[in-house]
């Protein structure tokens, strides 16, 4: 995630301190739980290809909290629940508040539709501490993405019921060929509804997201970066103080980054250091995703290599196995990513990006990210036989 509000502002987010750790520890990753395959859409990017027909959880609540309680113990601090529409399980609100219990930070990743007013009560009841909304344009659109009519308005009520009990809750929206012209109106709703946080998703491509095909060219990337640029500016000379990121493309701190270190170098050296403590994409480090069925991943896109099951193996010891050279790499990128990647100037910054993405398009986990928008020359510098900052001492 990259906190537009906090690089230009110095705004205090909802988890900075784990976007900007002094000290990174990957025995403490967050965790992306899909509890449930079951949904009551049927969004055409879902990364989990869930589906309506009732398909129910596999695990009891016993197993449910011998893995929080083992999450516990390993000072894990958060737990984003997700589906699926985690609030079709029977057991998210006894999952949130044991887990809420334990010390761990809860989260509940939603379309939203089936948030009326009593349903929001149980939310607050169970202690959640932030509420995740997807909304990916405007009614027409939304409602044609999510494969249903009527999908806008309860999405939108369920963000009003949230923040009617207190509940902190934001927006999502994910840029897709379908939908990127409609972000003026994203902004737009969160002015109006006084939404106090917009996450903006690159497309990731997998489950029903085909790939390339379905996203943003890299002159609309940049177009819609320019568009946030001057939403994020016009907040907050207004006053508004609307947390604004963006995610799954550590690109964009570098574009951030580059655009300021003219103008505005103070500044721009502030956001390189903030992004060095970042430390880019933490599939297999930082992030980590598991399944209704107890299936570990390295994160909630990377589905082609199951690492282990808590149901058979405790999670710590999947997660901190040294002879597993899948995790291996992606916790050591630089020794094996080829293309424009490997040999990036800011390889540190943004950890060579999604290698979801680059499976997809190339066949090749060690491939270069396809998703990557930087030019030539901003990625090499005046000299392309540099390969990253570390080596060639960039003063930023």
């Amino acid at each position: 995630m990259i906190s537009w509000t906090k690089l230009l502002f110095e705004q205090a987010g909802f988890g900075d301190e784990l976007r900007y750790p002094l000290i990174h520890d990957f025995t403490r990753p967050i965790i992306v739980w899909n509890i449930t395959s079951t949904c009551n859409l049927n969004c055409c990017h879902c990364y989990f290809d869930a589906r309506q027909s009732k398909r129910e959880t596999t695990f009891s609540l016993k197993e449910a909290a011998d893995f929080i309680l083992g999450l516990s113990k390993m000072s894990v601090p958060v737990i984003i629940f997700s589906g699926g529409e985690p609030l079709m399980s029977a057991d998210i609100f006894w999952l949130g508040q044991f887990s809420k219990g334990m010390g761990i930070r809860t989260v509940l990743s939603t379309n939203g539709t089936l948030i009326n007013q009593a349903m929001a009560r149980k939310i607050k009841t169970a202690g959640f501490d932030y509420v995740g909304i997807s909304i990916d344009g405007a009614p027409k659109t939304h409602d044609r993405i999510r494969g249903q009519r009527g999908a806008f308005k309860f999405a939108l009520q369920g963000i009003r019921n949230c923040r009617k009990e207190g509940i902190k809750t934001g927006l999502r929206f994910t840029l897709m060929k379908q939908n990127y012209k409609d972000l003026r109106f994203i902004f737009d709703l969160v002015e109006k509804e006084e939404i106090n946080r917009l996450c903006i998703y690159h497309l990731v491509y997998t489950g029903r997201a085909r790939g390339a095909q379905d996203d943003i060219s890299s002159t609309e990337r940049r177009e819609v970066l320019e568009f946030i640029w001057d939403k994020v500016n016009d907040f907050h000379r207004s006053g508004r103080k609307t947390e604004i990121l963006t995610v799954n493309n550590h690109a964009d701190g570098v574009w951030l980054y580059l655009r300021l270190k003219k103008e505005q170098p103070d500044l721009a050296r502030k956001i390189f250091k903030l992004l060095s403590r970042n430390r880019g994409n933490g599939a297999g480090s930082a992030l980590v995703a598991v399944d209704h069925l107890g299936n570990v991943f390295a994160d909630q896109f990377l589905r082609s290599r199951v690492l282990g099951n808590i149901f058979k193996q405790p999670f710590s010891e999947i997660w901190q196995d040294e002879s597993n050279l899948f995790l291996s790499d992606l916790r050591n990128r630089k020794a094996f990513i080829k293309g424009r990647c490997q040999t990036c100037r800011f390889f540190s910054l943004c950890n060579a990006n999604s290698r979801q993405r680059a499976l997809a398009v190339f066949g090749d986990l060690r491939a270069e990210d396809p998703g990557c928008y930087l030019t030539d020359s901003e990625i090499y510098g005046e000299n392309p036989a540099y390969s990253s900052v570390s080596s060639i001492g960039i003063n930023p």
